[in-house]
């Protein structure tokens, strides 16, 4: 029965109508579902595996959902790691940081993250550990594909920077940093990248990948007997090609390959060009296989022929050679053009496209005589088996002068048909246009092969064909099936990414096996598809104009390698059981040492290391070493271990010595392994670790000690016996307590281990620096008063009535205050050189004064005849003091009517020495001296030099200005801070506020500003007063011998000083030490570098300095407030060397031009025997080496000219008279230039009113006698004396610049001391021959490498790519 139509359509209606809202709600379902999914919160965990010491820096980051449970979570991170799971544990971790206490994650739990603790959020950052002590295991390789829905959510660690041009098209990010130690799924192994060596990764793999080639090299067999296999490149070829074949790793090292080619690892920082690696190794191969039977192998694979010729196109004759070629170079945009070409196909046409010669290009025609039109071109004669493409992506800018990489896009087909290439000959007009030079574009690449002339005027005899065959048939027909068989299939694309200044290299290569192409990207080897190739055509996908390239990917094929494709040629790789015995046995060989290595890495999973301390017990030196121990090995035998790796076999015997768990930042013995002497490592340790969190020590004892337990929870106490009586602080006792116990029984636990009573005993804790906390609530936990792990504290236990006293004012405070402050320095004492200089600088003593020097220091005790004793060295600079003092005194009986009042005023200063308690032991080798410190409110941190060390005349000698002039006068304070009374009635503070009197009439000083510009401070207020409350400071000193090397016959002292004492009072102390008074040397930090910083703000302390610091003193006058060291150079502007340093000088605030002058003039004479009057110099500005502003007279320091610490100045001698007057007026250097001579005159100074160019003009003109119309001139170029070449000179400056006025640009001369270049318009050019040009351009670069300058710019020079053949560079370095 047929069912009606009404009947056909209603249930189809009613199916449709029910699909439909199905449909709808599945839609619906979906979209909600998606919905609650983005409203769901995302957690961020970062895990870092720490069982390995490979992958510690590695992590792997998951951001899940927040409903995720745990056990998915531990099923993500065991696909990500390629761990097995179940056999690791998560435990949280702050950072990089984990407690070992912490529990693991229960990985069984139903929990979700969120429940777990999880924070939606934040960074969750978590530690995969060892579970149970065992490491986790590998995944098989079968099992580690890895679900999709994980790769959603994992966002793994990124490829490196120099791969983004590729990694971003082929090579997939989610990769698990495990997989390093495994092999790529496609099967093929990577390279791994020295530094910048992707450009011969490349090369190599394609290499392994072109059948012809690697079956040709397994054939040719190393002969150890006749080489190095170090240096043999083929044989190291084999070796990585078997490694690339066989190896279960993912990447493979290329250092044995680049060692045989002779680099050092300085190689693998130079990236260089493929193509041009390709020539260096095929030509270096061809020398290596000279006698073999793959001496031909390159020619065979890779070498094709064509003929050079020029045609005259009136007569026929052509002339032509055979060139051979190993690859063509194809240029990516004709020369002038702004178009690229669209294809490879294109830019071959244009390869062997003809041009026509003609007009002043013409050929000479040798059967014609004379010049005609010709046609000049490339034919192909031969194409190789293998055929290489170079784009000529790089190129030179004369535009911008710089190199450039042509990002333009050019195709290239799957399949090449060379056959349309082989027999192509132009027989147009000789009227054709001329297009590309592509002679020039193949220069370098062709290497001449024959030189022959044909007279025969047919054109198509030697097309495609051999030239070595004899019958015309034999050819015809050899042409003939070279064009048939002439299709090409592309198998390698090197590929670039970057720019001409740099970038990364990648292949591209299809497996001849499968027909698959895969991407080699250094150590990551991946599939890819054909749309991946197109991706490296370049361009994009706009129009082809003229900045498309600048707009383009900069990730582009580079290289291009075809194979012919010929059934009869076209071979596969060898099989295992095809190989030559030799790399049967060559890849065995491999195998064994890759599971030696794998067995290597097993073990290196399962060792231990571990810090390892031993506190040496005949030296007493904290030894430092890195344990490592298998982790099955018992505790007993890694005690023996680290009893050998320390060295202690002579010092104590083995079973003196047990490893306990040591925490070195907090000095603190963390517990004993008490009953545990055959326990694994691994459990003692908690597994294997990259890092673990406290150490190890070796402990020792003397046969007749026992060891004391560790427990855990135990706090490790130091306790120092403080004695009152000899104010010593005693060794420290190590005792361990409990923070719980009470200070009472703390101390019952100290008299044990002291035997000193515990009922007068006091306790004083020093929780940090400067915090000493007497313990005297006797109920107190330790915990409460603040004990840690590890502790020091002092006892002391006396009937003694310091017990009564309050603590801060008591003895025992003020010892422990003083031993927690002091500090020891090591001080470099000057070698005095008597001289008239020095008796300048001496204490002007009576000779029965003299005994008070004895009495500044006391008895030495150290062994007799090992040294001299302080008292020694003081007797004997008392006995130079008092002759050189009498001979003073002598001289000045006979009177010199040239001395300053100020000078001899200083002269007849008393000594400033402290006076010292007479009641002072014999015997105690303590100097403990009433001084003056600083109030701390005022002191300031920051420590300033006012000299260059390396320019600093004064460390071998004393200043030459001391006391040069009323300027040099200084501040001195007696004892009793009263002015010091000086001979001719004037007080200390006089002759301060009587300097430069006249200078600072009208002026108001203020001092505070003076001293924070200078950097230097007085010890003195300005009333004379010392400054700061008086206060006992420890100073003790003894002789030092420094070790060797630290200069023969120097003086050392060991000094320990508390280090709030100020420099000022510091430098007091030494005064008896160095023999002058504290002003007149100078105190230079010696900091680890062996560079010396002058310490000199006086009201300063030491906080700064640590224990065992070094410090030199220099003779030579300190600088005061408001001074400057100041170092002056000689302006020699004629000179080889126009800066010439004179000397260090001392300049004020306040102070003149002209009064800076007069002090410089004695000191210019005794020390650089210039004898100078004060006109005939002027100062001027120096900023490195180019002088600026002329300094008048009358400028002041500080007022007209800025002057700081560090500074530097010129002085210039004058020919004549100063014409700079005021500073409206303008000094600038002129030189001539004499372009007929080719030489340059002296300079000359030239002295504008005004910053017109019309003026200049004049002026050059009066000095020169050149017209003033035909005057041209140019400021120069860089630093003075601004050298430039005498053969750059005439073009490269900007010669007579349109403009009025000399602020302006491009001069901007706005200050003195620019350089002016002038010449004679109408002066011709000196024609030099080639002979001349050359040895002129010898002896000018000569000149200016000696001066420092370049005879022209010059980018960073690339090194050039070598292969040494013998193994090594040659040593010599005169050959390039």
């Amino acid at each position: 029965m047929v069912p009606s139509e009404e009947n056909q359509l209603v249930p189809k209606e009613d199916m449709f109508w029910s699909c439909r809202q199905s449909i709808f709600a599945e839609m619906k379902k979906k979209f909600s579902q998606v919905e609650s999914a983005a409203e769901e919160p995302r957690v961020l965990c970062i895990i870092q595996d720490t069982t390995n010491s490979k992958t510690v820096n590695e992590r792997v980051t998951l951001n899940l959902p927040a409903s995720t449970p745990l056990k998915r979570l531990f099923e993500d991170v065991a696909s990500k790691v390629g761990y097995v799971n179940g056999t690791f544990d998560l435990v949280w971790g702050n950072g990089d940081n984990v407690t070992d206490t912490q529990t693991p994650i229960d990985q069984n739990s139903d929990k979700t993250i969120l429940d777990a603790g999880f924070e939606p959020g934040k960074k969750n950052f978590l530690h995969l550990t060892d579970k149970d002590g065992e490491q986790p295991h590998i995944m098989p390789e079968e099992s580690g594909t890895t679900d999709d829905s994980v790769q959603d959510r994992f966002i793994g660690p990124l490829p490196r920077e120099g791969s983004v041009g590729c990694t971003n098209d082929y090579v997939s990010q989610n990769y698990s940093y495990s997989s390093v130690l495994s092999k790529s799924e496609t099967g093929y192994v990577g390279l791994v990248n020295q530094a910048m060596t992707c450009y011969l990764n490349s090369l190599l793999q394609t290499l392994f990948m072109t059948p012809e080639f690697r079956n040709a090299l397994y054939k040719w067999e190393f002969e150890e007997s006749e080489e190095d296999p170090v240096t043999s490149i083929p044989y190291q070829l084999q070796r990585l090609f078997i490694l690339l074949q066989t190896s279960k790793k993912r990447a493979i090292e290329t250092t044995d390959v680049t060692r045989s080619f002779g680099w050092d690892s300085s190689e693998a920082w130079q990236q260089h060009d493929v193509q041009e690696l390709c020539r260096v190794m095929f030509d270096a191969l061809e020398q290596k296989w000279k006698q073999t039977e793959q001496a031909d192998l390159i020619n065979q694979l890779y070498q094709g022929k064509l003929k050079d010729y020029v045609r005259c196109l009136e007569c026929g004759y052509e002339g032509w050679r055979i060139d051979t070629y190993l690859d063509i170079p194809l240029v990516i945009r004709p020369y002038g053009s702004n178009q690229a070409f669209a294809s490879v196909e294109e830019a071959l046409h244009a390869f062997i496209q003809p041009e026509i010669l003609d007009g002043p290009n013409q050929y000479f025609c040798e059967r014609c005589k004379k010049k005609c039109d010709a046609r000049k071109g490339l034919r192909f004669l031969h194409f190789p088996y293998l055929l290489t493409l170079q784009l000529k992506r790089f190129d030179f800018d004369y535009t911008t002068m710089h190199r450039i990489k042509l990002n333009d896009r050019m195709t290239f087909p799957e399949e090449l048909d060379m056959n349309v290439f082989i027999d192509v000959e132009d027989e147009k007009s000789p009227q054709t246009e001329s297009c590309t030079d592509s002679g020039a574009e193949n220069e370098g690449s062709c290497h001449s092969d024959q030189m022959s002339n044909d007279f025969s005027n047919d054109d198509g005899v030697d097309e495609g064909i051999c030239l070595e065959s004899n019958s015309a048939a034999e050819r015809i027909s050899k042409a003939g099936s070279e064009k048939s068989s002439l299709l090409y299939e592309l198998f390698s694309v090197m590929v670039h990414s970057g720019s001409a200044a740099g970038g990364h290299y990648y292949a591209c290569i299809k497996s001849f096996s499968d027909d698959q192409w895969y991407s080699f990207n250094d150590q990551h080897v991946s599939k890819i598809t054909q749309e991946d190739i197109k991706k490296t055509y370049g361009g994009s996908s706009g129009s082809r104009g003229y900045y498309s390239s600048a707009f383009a990917s900069s990730t582009n094929a580079y290289m291009l390698i075809y194979r012919l494709k010929d059934p009869t040629r076209n071979a596969k790789f060898l099989e295992a059981h095809e190989y030559p015995e030799h790399i049967k046995q060559l890849v065995q060989k491999e195998r064994e040492l890759e599971e030696q290595e794998k067995r290597q890495r097993e073990i290196e999973r399962n060792t231990c290391k571990i810090k390892l301390f031993c506190m040496h017990p005949t030296k007493q030196i904290m030894m430092e070493n890195k344990l490592e121990v298998h982790k099955d090995r018992t505790l007993k035998e890694a005690v023996e271990i680290a009893y050998k790796l320390m060295d202690l076999e002579e010092a104590v015997p083995l079973d003196c010595c047990r490893l306990v768990k040591y925490d070195e930042f907090h000095d603190y013995l963390e517990r004993s392994y008490e009953g545990e002497e055959d326990t694994p490592m691994g459990l003692l340790l908690g597994g294997v670790k990259s890092t673990y969190m406290f150490d190890l020590l070796l402990e020792t004892r003397r046969p007749d000690q026992i060891f004391q337990c560790y427990k855990p929870g135990e706090v490790m106490v130091k306790v120092h016996v403080v004695d009152l009586k000899t104010e010593s602080v005693a060794s420290p006792i190590s005792v361990r307590a409990y923070l719980n116990q009470t200070v009472s029984e703390f101390k019952q636990l100290i008299s044990k281990a002291t035997h000193l009573p515990a009922e007068t005993m006091r306790v004083v804790l020093e929780r940090c620096y400067n915090d000493l906390r007497l313990l005297n609530i006797s109920s107190k936990t330790l915990k409460a008063e603040g004990f840690f792990r590890s502790n020091k504290v002092f006892i002391e236990s006396s009937e003694s009535v310091d017990r009564h006293v309050a603590y801060t004012d008591s003895h025992l405070w003020k010892l422990l205050d003083r031993h927690a402050n002091t500090i020891r320095l090591y001080v470099s004492l000057p070698e005095q050189s008597p001289g008239s200089q020095f008796r300048r600088a001496v204490y002007q003593k009576s000779s029965g004064d003299s005994g008070n020097l004895d009495e500044a220091c006391e008895r030495v005790k150290g062994p007799v005849g090992n040294m001299k004793s302080v008292e020694a060295i003081l007797e004997e600079s008392t006995e130079k003091l008092k002759s050189l003092s009498l001979q003073q005194h002598q001289e000045g009986d006979n009177g010199d009517s040239s001395k300053s009042t100020e000078a001899s005023d200083f002269e007849n200063i008393e000594s400033p020495l402290n006076e010292i308690d007479s009641s002072a032991s014999a015997e105690n080798r303590e100097l403990e001296n009433q001084i003056q410190i600083s109030d701390p409110e005022n002191l300031q941190s920051e420590e300033r030099s006012d000299s260059d060390v390396n320019n600093d005349r004064s460390t071998s000698s004393v200043d030459s200005d001391i006391l040069s002039s009323s300027h040099s006068s200084d501040t001195l304070c007696n004892v009793d801070n009263a002015p010091l009374p000086l001979a001719n009635g004037l007080d200390s503070h006089s002759i301060t506020s009587s300097r430069r009197s006249k200078v600072n009439q009208g002026k108001k000083e203020t001092w505070d500003t003076a001293e924070e510009d200078s950097g230097t401070d007085s010890e003195y207020d300005e009333s004379g007063k010392s400054r700061g409350e008086a206060q006992y400071m420890y100073f003790k000193s003894e002789p030092y011998t420094a070790d060797e090397g630290s200069g023969e016959g120097q003086k050392w002292l060991m000094v320990h000083v508390d280090k709030r004492i100020t420099l000022s009072a510091f430098k007091q102390h030494l005064e008896p030490f160095v023999g002058v008074p504290s002003s007149h040397f100078k105190v230079f930090r010696v900091y680890a570098s062996n560079q010396e910083f002058e310490s000199v703000r006086l009201n300063e302390t030491l906080s700064s300095f640590s224990d065992d610091n070094k410090i030199t003193i220099r003779l030579g006058r300190a600088l005061k407030k408001g001074e400057y060291r100041v170092k002056v150079y000689q302006l020699l502007v004629n000179e080889p060397e126009p800066c010439k340093f004179l000397l260090d000088a001392v300049f004020a605030k306040g102070m003149t031009v002209r009064q800076s002058k007069e002090e410089l003039l004695p000191q210019l004479r005794e020390q650089c025997g210039l004898d100078l009057t004060i006109d005939r110099f002027r100062l001027r500005k120096k900023t490195w080496k180019n002088p600026g502003t002329v300094f008048l007279d009358y400028h002041i320091y500080e007022e007209d000219i800025n002057i700081s610490s560090n500074w530097e100045v010129f002085l210039e001698i004058l020919d004549g008279v100063e014409k700079m007057k005021s500073m409206s007026q303008l000094a600038v250097l002129s030189r001539r230039w004499r372009p007929s001579e080719m030489k340059l005159d002296s300079f000359q100074e030239v002295v504008l009113e005004s910053s017109s160019v019309e003026e200049l003009k004049e002026k050059l003109s009066e000095v020169s006698g050149i017209p003033l119309e035909n005057i041209e001139f140019a400021k120069g170029r860089g630093t003075f004396p601004c050298d430039i070449s005498i053969l750059e000179i005439h073009q490269d400056l900007d010669w007579n610049p349109k403009v009025s006025t000399l602020n302006v640009w491009p001069l901007y001369i706005c200050d003195d001391g620019a350089v002016i270049f002038y010449r004679d318009k109408t002066e011709e050019l000196m024609e030099l021959t080639d002979e001349q040009r050359n040895e002129l351009m010898k002896k000018e670069s000569s000149r200016l490498q000696k001066t420092g300058h370049r005879v022209t710019y010059s980018p960073r020079k690339e090194k050039a790519l070598k292969i040494y053949l013998d193994g090594a560079p040659n040593k010599d370095l005169t050959q390039d």
